[in-house]
């Protein structure tokens, strides 16, 4: 997913709540004698984008280490950083944030890119002592393709409509993000040395919440476009072959994916308001209506056109449609869309033997 400064703020609150998460990993690792034998530590991110919070996470590996060992006062050991995103991710402002990072930190720290998608192999096997991700893991490798094959509109602007088909979208939807999420753990833990961690955050719905329009990460989004069409702002046809890939699982339904996978034991699962924290200038329609342009723009140039209108018509129309529904920080904190921090650590019995990716 592509940054741009207006959509730091979202990025830079949920990467806070993650520090916690992330510091209780590293003193896990530095803990454990065997990982850290040849005297060097591998920190991956997975998703990184390209603005201002690059580098923040793993910037929060690398202090968490420091401290760890100033306390044991202990040499600490050699840090590798590399930061992973889809080729077409504005690596050059990337390596610049890397090489600002290497003056001003100690301990050695050798940074560098890994262009891929991870829904693919990325690292040597067993090289890889912590893996972090932070608003990334709810894009999925495509979108669900028993619909396209159908012909079943993922939003369909006829209200009655779209409702009768939701149980069918929200479940080809699941099976999706199943399957892509069971093969990213699949391909991590091969990556992973031996009780190597994991910390990621993701947008999902509440646990409770039962699956409706809005529960879709995607569904303002979606509901912004559709007004789009049927105003003749963008063609109707192509709105409704749009199938955009995101998934946001619930909490429970992350944690029977990691447990039925097997590769990890889950440490901590957290669930966060993704406006909490935030300062409420951060939250006005126009604040917001930029944060889903900058989420959303490559997919939306990519299926209707790289032509600016679409893309200023889509934030004006956000602004509107946010504005009449009170999108306040009130109103924020009652929707069902959520951030799901959770920490896993590589299951013991899990080695790095060949395993099959297919189906």
């Amino acid at each position: 997913m592509l940054a741009t400064p207006v959509f730091s703020p979202l990025q830079s609150a949920e990467q806070n709540r993650m520090k916690p998460l992330m510091e209780a990993a590293i003193v896990d690792v530095c803990s454990n004698i065997s990982t850290l034998s040849c005297g060097n530590m591998v920190i991956a991110d997975l998703g990184c984008s390209s603005g201002p919070n690059a580098v923040a996470l793993v910037s929060i590996a690398i202090e968490a280490t420091c401290n760890h060992f100033l306390q044991l006062q202990q040499s600490p050991p050699e840090v590798s950083l590399l930061l992973n995103d889809l080729p077409y991710n504005d690596f050059n402002r990337v390596v610049k944030s890397l090489v600002a990072l290497r003056q001003i930190n100690e301990p050695v720290v050798v940074a560098g890119v890994v262009p891929g998608s991870f829904y693919e192999r990325l690292f040597p096997s067993g090289s890889v002592h912590l893996f972090c991700s932070s608003n990334s893991l709810h894009w999925l490798s495509k979108a669900p393709e028993d619909l396209r094959i159908n012909q079943i509109p993922a939003y369909d602007i006829d209200e009655n409509v779209r409702r009768e088909r939701l149980p069918v979208v929200a479940e080809a939807y699941a099976r999706q993000f199943r399957k892509d999420f069971t093969l990213f753990l699949k391909l991590r833990a091969k990556e992973l040395v031996s009780d190597g961690r994991m910390v990621v955050s993701l947008a999902g719905r509440r646990s409770d919440e039962l699956v409706s329009e809005i529960s879709h990460v995607w569904g303002t989004a979606a509901q912004i476009l559709g007004i789009m069409a049927s105003e003749g702002m963008i063609d109707k046809a192509k709105f409704n072959s749009l199938y955009i890939p995101v998934y946001g699982p619930s909490l429970e339904e992350l944690r029977e994916i990691i447990q039925e996978e097997g590769s990890f034991t889950i440490t901590e699962m957290r669930v966060h308001n993704p406006a909490s924290g935030m300062d409420s200038a951060h939250l006005t329609p126009n604040r917001i209506a930029n944060c889903m342009r900058a989420a959303f723009e490559p997919l939306i140039n990519q299926h209707f056109g790289s032509s600016g209108e679409v893309m200023d018509g889509f934030v004006r129309t956000a602004e509107k449609l946010l504005s009449l529904q009170g999108s306040s920080q009130v109103n924020q904190t009652e929707k069902p869309i959520v951030m799901l921090a959770v920490s896993v650590t590589k299951a013991s019995h899990v080695n790095c033997g060949a395993f099959s990716t297919s189906p």
